[in-house]
């Protein structure tokens, strides 16, 4: 009769390690398709072919023996504006650093002879992502242009004990609003669902299962289920 707790205890612990486990690895091609009754409409695992600038990211802008219309660091203003010596302020927001150099020279064209002008992002400023939830380390991190989701979650250190890894909820400020869409982490890391692209100001959101800290711990601290050391 008192082994009756126990084996309620065995069968739960057996049922999470089963839970924690992630499913082996897909061979071959990563499952990228949207998948739409989550909401992934508008989500890609390819990155753009080329950049597209936006406010707070830095710039330097040269303009070849024109030192002083030149600027080693200059941030894209909240407005998408950058201001530049003679050139003036120009709406660079959506622009490739191909297309800026362009306009930079059509503004500097009425007052020097084919002027040769180079820009390069130093910064990009734009890039933060907040990761909350079940992870190691909620927070805001800046990323590079191509992270994914995947990484997201590494940069606040993984999920966390609790983490219930079918539910990752994207949020995404698109034109008409806000949008959320569900990712299987699991899946995401075997390669049998998409792994997106970042965009920047994404929140992505870790759900807890509903298994407690305490309860996990609690298991790990009886002699008969040490064993579970990965719950």
């Amino acid at each position: 009769m008192k082994i009756a707790p126990l084996v309620l205890l065995a069968v739960s612990a057996a049922t999470l390690a089963g839970c924690s486990s992630s499913p082996g690895a897909k061979i071959g091609l990563v499952d990228s398709t949207p998948v739409a009754a989550y909401g992934q409409d508008g989500y890609s695992a390819t990155e753009p072919a080329d950049y597209l600038l936006r406010p707070s990211d830095v710039v330097s802008v040269t303009v070849f023996r024109e030192p002083d219309l030149s600027v080693e660091s200059v941030p894209i203003g909240a407005d998408g504006m950058l201001s530049l010596p003679l050139a003036g302020a120009i709406k660079v927001d959506g622009m490739t650093t191909r297309q800026l150099e362009q306009e930079v020279r059509n503004k500097l064209a009425s007052s020097l002879v084919s002027p040769n002008v180079s820009v390069n992002i130093m910064q990009f400023g734009s890039h933060v992502v907040t990761v909350e939830g079940s992870v190691e380390k909620p927070g805001m991190y800046p990323f590079k242009p191509g992270t994914r989701l995947s990484g997201a979650i590494s940069l606040a250190a993984g999920p966390n004990r609790t983490a219930k890894l079918k539910d990752v909820v994207v949020f995404r400020q698109t034109v008409g609003g806000m949008s959320v869409a569900k990712f299987d982490y699991a899946a995401v890391r075997s390669g049998t669902m998409m792994d997106p692209v970042l965009q920047p100001s994404d929140r992505v959101v870790v759900g807890t299962s509903g298994l407690s800290v305490f309860w996990q711990d609690l298991l790990k601290t009886l002699p008969a289920f040490a064993l579970f050391t990965n719950l």
